[in-house]
């Protein structure tokens, strides 16, 4: 029995002897072999790359996201490196022109154009050198002469009437005629009473709102608009910008506030101006809109008599027969049509509130003209 105990030991003492350099052997060198399985892509042959590539070259190849770009702004499909999304690398170390919202590229270079001063309404039309007259005129030294005044208790008649000018009509042809390159459209005598003689403008006809010069100029005056500039071959070369003029033609109605008094002491039928204002189409962003007129702005009649007393109306009969425009709005030398009227009218309204047919509105005013004529007439004893 003792025997048999030492041969167990011994083939114990054995198979440890056996075992220990294979485990040693295990558990140093136990290598890490790459489990990559063979890929073959579109039928070709499997490879060993261990990053997945087709082809078999020592250096990984690089990392390129299909249908895609490195744009970081979103650009094409385009593959190119071009960060701005051009789609081709550009030229040199700049980067490729980008054109801003408004369609103009914001790198070219920008050229102020300055104005020919030939828009009536804001450039300075400059004086003659010399005397473009036969005959030496002195109107520029006239003033208006003062209303006579009318007592409250002897204006025993008093009626508002809101009047249209139609520049479109014959009679009324001075108020559309370019006398020196458009300095005496009525149109233009009002602004530039507004912005060189310091007239007041007003928003309406109740003279609370007093308008600035600038709101004055963004009514009806020219803005600055861009275009391009381009060579001879039709290459655009730069940015033009200048003044776009206001479409003077487009205002050919003014409008009248007007009190018409019958004056008992003197006898006789007066017509007082109250307020005056030049109607126009809409003017948005240098572009006319087709529509309704409406006042642009109002200015007070009385303080506007000066600048009207040193301007002179076209008269095609006889040059030597001209007036002032003060004489000639005083005197009615005009034809108009009435919108509105303070007799019969209770709520305030306009003809055209309660008279959708045009011709009947006109119908209208006119039996009003025949009301006044009949009480002055009515007045007299034969």
């Amino acid at each position: 029995m003792k025997l048999n105990g030492n041969i167990v030991m011994s083939f114990v003492v054995a198979s440890l002897l056996f075992a220990s350099p294979l485990y040693a052997q295990k558990k140093v060198v136990k290598p890490k072999v790459a489990t990559t399985k063979p890929t073959t892509k579109n039928g070709g042959s499997s490879n060993t790359d261990p990053f997945g590539g087709g082809a078999t070259s020592n250096q990984p190849p690089t990392k390129t996201p299909a249908a895609s770009n490195s744009n970081p702004f979103g650009g094409g499909s385009s593959t190119s490196n071009d960060p701005f999304g051009g789609g081709a690398t550009p030229k040199g170390n700049q980067p490729p022109q980008t054109k801003p919202a408004g369609g103009f590229n914001s790198k070219l270079p920008i050229t102020v154009q300055k104005s020919a001063g030939g828009d009536p309404l804001s450039d300075t039309i400059k004086p003659s050198l010399r005397n473009t007259s036969a005959i030496y005129s002195t109107i520029k030294d006239r003033n208006p002469l003062a209303y006579d005044d009318i007592r409250e208790d002897d204006a025993i008649f008093r009626q508002r009437f809101w009047k249209i000018i139609d520049s479109r009509e014959r009679i009324n042809a001075p108020f559309i005629y370019k006398e020196d390159g458009g300095n005496n459209l009525f149109f233009a005598i009002l602004v530039r009473s507004v912005l060189e003689d310091s007239v007041a403008a007003f928003e309406h006809y109740d003279f609370r709102k007093q308008l600035t010069n600038k709101e004055v100029q963004a009514k009806c005056t020219g803005i600055m608009d861009t275009a391009n500039s381009y060579d001879l071959e039709g290459n655009v070369v730069g940015l033009s910008v200048g003044k776009k003029d206001f479409p003077v033609d487009s205002v050919y109605k003014f409008q009248l506030l007007e009190e018409t008094i019958f004056d008992k002491e003197a006898a006789r039928l007066v017509h007082r101006i109250i307020g005056i204002a030049p109607m126009g189409p809409a003017f948005v962003g240098g572009k006319v809109i087709p529509g309704e007129h409406f006042p642009y702005f109002w200015i007070y009649y009385p303080d506007l008599r000066k600048s009207l007393s040193k301007k002179q109306v076209y008269n095609d009969k006889n040059l030597g027969a001209r007036q002032t425009w003060e004489d000639y709005l005083e005197n009615h030398h005009f034809s108009y049509y009435i919108i509105k009227s303070s007799m019969d009218n209770a709520r305030d309204q306009k003809l055209s509130d309660y008279i959708k047919d045009p011709l009947f509105t006109l119908l209208e005013g006119e039996k009003m003209k025949e009301k006044v004529f009949n009480y002055e007439q009515g007045l007299w004893a034969y």
